[in-house]
């Protein structure tokens, strides 16, 4: 007799798979979770598995320290839309060379490509910041804005290549031979082409300037405060529940990009 379509549908290789989401899910939430029961937690001692009392005290003294905070998300964040335009401007001829054409050597330059991102994030730090005393750029923004561009330039331009190596360059020659400018091939057959590539590529670019610390400090000099700086000293004077309510506005972003890329990720029901 066959077996039922209920029956059937309930196999080791169902229950696989949902073990598996649900192993991803706890260990995706379960940090945050912790965060959310810590920044309300009056105190939390081991081995209590769960807060014995609650308290608002932690977002009380974030929302009494709202100036500082605030001014350290809109650095934080005007740094990093800014690293995430230029990043992606200077990745798109690059990454569109790489993407399009086989030429001997280009394995060599996509390793000198990741080269700055296999580095040691301390060693090159302290070269750029001997280079930028000489120049006068660290304690300054400028400084700042061009040190995380050291991270973010490769990761765009190996995601906007791979976004290359798909298009079809035939739809430009159409267009030009239908009258069309150069400025009007870009806006009108290129960009529509490769936008989720970019969108993708600028998504991680920003979240990379986003949670940069160490490389802020060395060349910002603790003159430029951004919220991965904050954090830090928040964390460091012990006080385990303003930590976590701040670490919670600091991935708050996070959430809110990862969600719009997500839209770009998905596979198109038409197949196409």
């Amino acid at each position: 007799m066959a077996p039922s379509l209920s029956t059937a549908s309930y196999g080791p290789a169902f229950w696989a798979k949902t073990l598996a989401v649900i192993a991803t899910v706890g260990l995706s939430l379960g940090p945050v979770t912790l965060l959310v029961l810590t920044s309300f937690a009056r105190h939390w001692y081991w081995p209590a598995l769960l807060p014995p009392e609650y308290s608002f005290r932690a977002w009380k003294d974030i929302a009494s320290l709202s100036s500082g905070i605030t001014s350290a998300l809109a650095t934080s964040a005007g740094i990093a839309m800014l690293v995430t335009v230029v990043a992606v401007v200077i990745g798109l001829p690059a990454a569109r060379a790489l993407g399009l054409n086989e030429f001997r050597g280009k394995r060599t330059v996509i390793f000198l490509l990741l080269l700055p991102v296999l580095t040691p994030p301390l060693a090159s730090t302290m070269g750029v910041h001997a280079l930028f005393l000489r120049y006068g750029l660290t304690d300054s923004l400028v400084g700042v804005m061009l040190v995380h561009l050291i991270p973010t330039v490769p990761y765009s331009v190996l995601m906007l290549s791979s976004t290359f190596t798909n298009f079809d360059t035939n739809w430009e020659a159409q267009a030009r031979t239908l009258g069309a400018s150069p400025l009007a091939t870009w806006w009108h057959v290129t960009l529509p082409a490769i936008a989720p590539g970019i969108a993708i590529a600028a998504v991680f670019a920003f979240l990379i300037s986003w949670s940069q610390y160490l490389i802020t400090l060395f060349v910002g000099g603790g003159h430029i405060v951004t919220l991965p700086l904050l954090l830090v000293a928040f964390q460091r004077s012990g006080d385990q529940a303003i930590a976590a309510a701040l670490s919670l506005v600091f991935l708050t972003p996070t959430f809110v990009l990862f969600a719009t890329a997500a839209r770009f990720l998905k596979p198109n029901p038409s197949g196409r």
